[in-house]
């Protein structure tokens, strides 16, 4: 039997143990969406974690539903990133770029006044679209979501082609691959919701036809490198940005079958109704256990003893943690030790200042040497 503890390949990605850092926004990038200096000490203090995966990086400059986000599509970007990868490294952790593109869940002020993009223009609930943006005070606030309009097909192949230039630059900066961001509402989500996608070219329609973008996307990606170091976060259920999907074994049963033979590292699956006390763990595994067998990563809301079951019982290879990561450093050591656990700070969660992001204090040098000797 597994445990958390036992080390893991996914893919190409050898992992020292099961516990995985989930994507969290943290937004405090510069307004030219370059990494803060600071992530390297963020993210080199959780490299215990068996595999880093990062905040969401956007793709490009048309995608942004939070404020000062980081981006991997210029140079500069890309520069900024190796630093933080490098001390990921040398801490002896695994780090994976989750690439991001928000698509309708934005705002004309994020984008330099460019217009959001969707699959077909749905604009009957903006009011819920998660949007958030930094005020000239230090506030960091939900703003409006803004109209978008269908993209062209033009623009759907600039999308995939931005993906691609992403990854080859997650590639020229270090990381050990890339997540594919296809969950939460966002525009992946979007494209293979029957409800925001009413497209009747070949992205719309069908299942399989509302798919092709996230198909397309990971075989650009695979342009530049393995597929087995390239993962992909789906959440069929999720209520956040308003998919409304009315049935999605309809949409994802057919998509956990391609997935068994793409070759991918890994599938992440979040729960996400999971953070409003909604779970639906059990119904979202049994979309895909009939279709995919390959690695699986699930999170969201989950205790470490629950993920000790998971894993023990092989429900799941590995288990995402999001705000317990944040607010534990060490998280593995902490959970080998059965807690403390610091609680995450509301101040602080988004922008600002190194407070809520580098001053969550790890066990004392006692506790860790017990930790390492259980």
């Amino acid at each position: 039997m597994q445990s958390l503890f036992h080390p893991a390949t996914l893919g190409d990605l050898d992992l020292a143990n099961r516990i995985v850092m989930a994507p969290m926004t943290r937004s405090r990038a510069s307004e030219r969406g370059v990494i803060n200096p600071t992530a390297s000490e963020y993210y080199a203090a959780r490299a215990s974690a068996g595999l880093i995966v990062t905040e969401g990086i956007n793709v490009g400059p048309m995608s942004c539903a939070f404020d000062r986000t980081p981006g991997l599509w210029t140079d500069e970007q890309t520069q900024a990133w190796k630093p933080v990868v490098d001390r990921i490294h040398e801490k002896g952790g695994r780090v994976v770029a989750q690439l991001w593109h928000a698509g309708r869940a934005s705002a004309r002020g994020l984008l330099s006044d460019g217009q959001p993009l969707s699959p077909s223009g749905v604009n009957d609930d903006l009011d819920r679209l998660q949007v958030w943006a930094l005020l000239a005070n230090g506030a960091y606030v939900r703003i409006a979501a803004t109209s978008s309009r269908a993209m062209t097909s033009a623009e759907i192949q600039g999308v995939v082609s931005e993906f691609r230039l992403a990854a080859a630059n997650a590639v020229r900066a270090g990381f050990d691959g890339v997540e594919i961001h296809g969950a939460n509402g966002y525009l992946i989500h979007q494209f293979l919701s029957p409800t925001i996608n009413l497209r009747t070219d070949d992205y719309g329609g069908s299942a399989e036809g509302r798919s092709k973008l996230l198909q397309e996307i990971v075989s650009a990606i695979s342009d530049v490198m393995p597929r087995s170091r390239i993962g992909l976060r789906l959440s069929p259920f999720a209520d956040y940005n308003s998919v409304r999907d009315p049935e999605p074994e309809d949409t994802y049963r057919p998509l956990a079958h391609w997935l068994e033979s793409a070759g991918l590292a890994y599938l992440h699956l979040a729960d996400t109704n999971a953070w409003t006390g909604a779970p639906d763990y059990e119904r979202m595994l049994s979309i895909f256990r009939g279709g995919y067998r390959g690695p699986l990563i699930v999170n969201a809301g989950i205790t470490p003893r629950r993920a000790a079951q998971i894993v023990g019982s092989g429900e799941a290879h590995a288990v995402a943690f999001g705000r317990l990561f944040l607010a534990n450093p060490d998280l593995p050591a902490r959970i080998l030790m059965d807690g403390p656990y610091n609680s995450p700070k509301q101040f602080g969660m988004y922008g600002g200042s190194n407070s809520g992001y580098l001053d969550y204090p790890e066990l004392e040098s006692g506790h860790v040497e017990a930790a390492a000797g259980h």
